[in-house]
């Protein structure tokens, strides 16, 4: 039976053929749909989201070291999250297989930075496995299971945002009758105190020798042979561009990327007269080669910034001059992001604007409230980096510069990081004011529940964390709950906490308007004969207000009737439309 499937789609299915128990994640685009597919179409694997990616892979290593195989799932910063348990669970190794999913985003699609997961590899000292299609999605994670047991060592898979979201011919297969392996008590193995690390990383470098050798023979590095004048080492997506650009090329896909197949580079490059690298990012495999003595062409010729493409191969490496259709030639408008008609952040962004305070943001929706006509955040560093960022603004400039600071986060961001910043502002007597908003739900990655929603990934009640007690817990003692569409209650309460002389929180609470049981009462419309084109709605940001010049519109299509910008007009202008 063939299905064709995003490669995220594959790699559950990789999972459940391979027998896998547990798998943990918490959502990060371009991963996010690992594990929501795993969830939703695999009962016999146990899934969670988890706070965050530290957790995780903590999980997957605990039911790894328990005897089954276990899988995690991050976007490439999730990884930096899970760096700690990452490099220590290289020298435990594993009992059950373990397979860690990271997704890389060249081109920043929707992400803070570009980073290249191969590198932790090489760090941690764990293999990389990186598929080019979603058939390899599913075979490499199954393959990448069998390497963990076969080599005692977590394996990592590599995806990009293309790989991750295309789709293309699955060929499925039955699911592998995996037995859990027996646990038996190791402190040898298992515990890292530095005695037992010492004889853990003699392990770990004969096993990367045995690796390098493995990676030789492994059928995933494939070579196609065609001319002897031009030859490509590539891996990922940039095989498809290869294939596409350079059809003449002789080519060694590496699916194996960590450690590297010296012997079959080697026998390669002596095979062909001018030899390229094409890879996605850094010069991971160019760097090792040139080590190796070879002469080769990458980074000189192709960008380390950013997604290739067939087009910008052809013309760095073939100097072929690319053909532009006549549509292509037309300008195209600029579609900035905006926050959606009804979000629940636009009333806060309102009045943090109105109040000219500075804003130390976070990762989520609310990053957008950094464009225009919001334009209220100063900074956006990571996931929780908004409460520290206050904290250590406050202390280097002072209270009054702190009075003027505001901290905001998203309930999921507030869990998966910011809680320890929020313990770092009361123990070191701090003086900021922190914003949690609260939309009942992950919104920026696809809606996934988290801890303080009351429901898990499959969507059972669960117990759900109440904020207000947390923030209380860690020595909080004013805490607000307060709806942004009130504006005028909100704006009373964010000068009220900002003039405080002690820490606060701000309990920004509305659901997201996406969620299907928001109801709102019905479509709005500006009476034109009330209108006093004073432009008040304008600021609230809302695309489905139109500025047509002589007048002001309310887009139909767009209005999900939240009535935000009938708090802002002072000439009650704005009515329900009629039907």
């Amino acid at each position: 039976m063939k299905k064709l499937m995003l490669g995220n789609e594959a790699v559950a299915r990789g999972a459940y053929e391979a027998g896998c128990t547990v798998a943990s994640a918490y959502p990060g685009t371009p991963s996010t749909e690992i594990t929501e597919t795993i969830a939703k179409e695999y009962n016999e694997i146990y899934s969670e989201w988890a706070p965050n990616e530290k957790v995780a892979m903590e999980v997957a290593i605990g039911a790894s070291f328990g005897g089954a195989r276990a899988i995690c799932a991050m976007k490439h910063v999730g990884l930096n999250v899970a760096a700690d348990p990452l490099f220590t669970v290289s020298y435990t190794g594993v009992n059950g297989g373990l397979v860690i999913m990271v997704a890389d985003d060249p081109g920043m699609h929707s992400s803070q930075n570009e980073q290249d997961s191969r590198n932790y590899a090489r760090a941690s000292k764990v293999p990389m496995l990186e598929p080019s299609d979603s058939q390899e999605c599913k075979d490499f994670v199954k393959k990448a299971f069998s390497i963990s047991e076969q080599f005692d060592t977590p394996v990592m898979v590599r995806l990009s945002t293309r790989i991750a979201h295309s789709q293309s011919i699955v060929e499925i297969n039955d699911k592998e009758d995996y037995k859990l392996k027996e646990y038996v008590k190791d402190a040898g193995k298992y515990v890292m105190m530095p005695a037992m690390a010492k004889k853990r990383h003699v392990a770990v470098e004969k096993r990367m020798a045995d690796l390098r050798g493995f990676s030789d023979t492994i059928a995933f590095n494939r070579l196609e042979m065609n001319s002897s004048e031009t030859g490509v080492i590539t891996s990922g997506i940039a095989y498809q561009y290869v294939k596409e650009a350079m059809p003449d090329a002789s080519v060694l896909k590496l699916g194996m990327v960590y450690p590297v197949p010296e012997k079959l580079i080697a026998d390669f490059a002596s095979r062909v007269k001018t030899l390229y690298v094409v890879e996605e990012l850094e010069p991971f495999f160019e760097e090792q080669i040139l080590k190796m003595g070879i002469k080769v062409i990458g980074k000189e010729k192709l960008p380390v910034i950013g997604e290739l493409s067939s087009k910008l191969i052809a013309e760095r490496l073939m100097g072929k001059a690319a053909e532009n259709s006549e549509a292509s030639k037309q300008p195209v408008p600029v579609r900035p992001p905006v926050m959606c008609p009804g979000c629940p952040h636009r009333g806060m962004f309102y009045v943090l604007k109105k109040l000219k305070l500075n804003v130390s943001g976070d990762i989520g929706c609310y990053t957008l409230g950094a464009l225009a006509p919001n334009e209220s955040i100063d900074t956006c560093v990571c996931m929780g980096a908004s409460i520290g960022v206050a904290h250590g603004m406050e202390k280097a400039r002072g209270a009054e510069f702190g009075k003027k600071t505001v901290a905001i986060l998203g309930d999921s961001t507030f869990i998966h990081s910011g809680i320890t910043g929020l313990i770092d502002i009361v123990y070191n007597k701090g003086n900021s004011t922190v914003l949690i908003l609260d939309n009942s739900i992950t919104g920026m990655t696809g809606h996934q529940q988290n801890p303080t929603t009351g429901f898990t990934i499959k969507g059972e009640p669960t117990k759900q964390v109440d904020l207000e007690l947390l923030c209380k817990a860690v020595g909080i003692e004013r805490v607000s709950v307060v709806d942004p569409f009130d504006i005028k209650e909100f704006e009373k309460v964010v000068k009220r906490e900002t003039a405080a002389d002690e820490p606060s929180v701000i309990i920004s609470q509305r659901p997201c308007a996406l969620l299907k049981n928001v109801r709102y009462e019905g479509v709005q419309e500006i009476n034109q004969d009330k209108c006093k084109k004073c432009r008040m709605c304008m600021k609230i940001g809302c695309p489905a207000i139109v500025d047509k010049g002589e007048h002001l519109q309310i887009d139909t299509a767009l209005c999900v009737g939240c009535k935000l910008c009938t708090k802002v007009c002072g000439f009650n202008a704005i009515e329900k439309a009629d039907k």
